[in-house]
């Protein structure tokens, strides 16, 4: 990806797509009663919230191209941090939650990071490589919940 708008209009859209599913799991865990992880969906919903308006800040003057589906140049065609939450439920277990989201976060890292290490342009790899270690953070408080909930 050569072109900051683009770029940042797939940032916006990554990170809105983010923001929803973890209101969804939040929502999955209080009805599961776990109010420490739904209390950290919730945070993780505001990350995003706040990664999406960050994104839509460094727009500033521009005017970012309003993308439809088939325009978006996602890995596998879908967003990366939305592509397995079609299992997300209000019974979900809070191990299977953890799972989910750490796969999600995976996959958002390595989509900006790929962006950060081949992108032709030298603005849109120093974004991207800023989202890239925002998202390394998410992994590494998920990977460290998910092993918590695993013992």
């Amino acid at each position: 990806m050569n072109d900051v708008e683009k770029f940042l209009a797939h940032a916006v859209a990554l990170e809105r797509d983010a923001a929803r599913r973890y209101e969804d799991l939040a929502a999955s865990m209080a009805t599961d009663g776990n109010a420490e992880l739904r209390a950290f969906f919730a945070r993780m919903a505001h990350f995003s919230r706040l990664h999406l308006a960050e994104a839509q800040a460094r727009a500033g003057w521009r005017t970012l191209p309003e993308l439809s589906a088939d325009e978006f140049e996602w890995p596998d065609g879908i967003p990366p941090e939305t592509a397995e939450w079609a299992g997300v439920d209000p019974m979900m277990a809070p191990t299977d939650a953890l799972a989910l989201a750490l796969d999600s976060e995976r996959r958002g890292h390595a989509f900006y990071a790929a962006i950060a290490a081949i992108s032709p342009d030298a603005e849109v790899r120093a974004l991207a490589g800023e989202f890239a270690a925002e998202e390394a953070q998410h992994v590494a408080e998920l990977e460290k919940l998910a092993a918590a909930a695993a013992r």
